[in-house]
């Protein structure tokens, strides 16, 4: 088998060993998560849903902008799996997902605009 060798050998590990660089897939899910940090809105309506679960008129109401356009993030936000909904009747709740992208991405969020959870932390 031949060995995988770059043009140049600078003496670096990664370049002794280019078959153990992260794949293109691995990449793209980080990109697909740094989308949804491309507007302001979006990134405040996620972090309002890791303090609460609330309904589309609500969010509306506390980042005051049109339900369309609410609804419009909030499906970003799910297909980014950044957020979870339940149905309860007619209603529709929303949350951040339980997961650690989720949590990262909040604690990230406070650090870089230097807030503070309602609840503390």
């Amino acid at each position: 088998m031949a060995e995988n060798r770059l043009p140049h050998d600078h003496g670096q590990k990664i370049e002794r060993q280019p078959g153990e660089m992260p794949s293109v897939d691995n990449f793209q899910t980080v990109a697909e998560i740094f989308k949804q940090l491309g507007d302001g809105s979006r990134i405040r309506i996620f972090w309002l849903l890791c303090h609460c679960e609330e309904c589309v008129i609500n969010l509306s109401a506390l980042v005051e902008m049109s339900s369309p356009a609410v609804s419009h993030h909030l499906r970003q936000l799910k297909a980014a799996g950044l957020i979870v909904s339940r149905r309860e009747g007619k209603e529709v709740y929303y949350k951040a997902a339980d997961t650690d992208r989720a949590q990262l991405l909040h604690h990230m969020i406070e650090d870089l605009v230097q807030i503070a959870c309602p609840s503390g932390r």
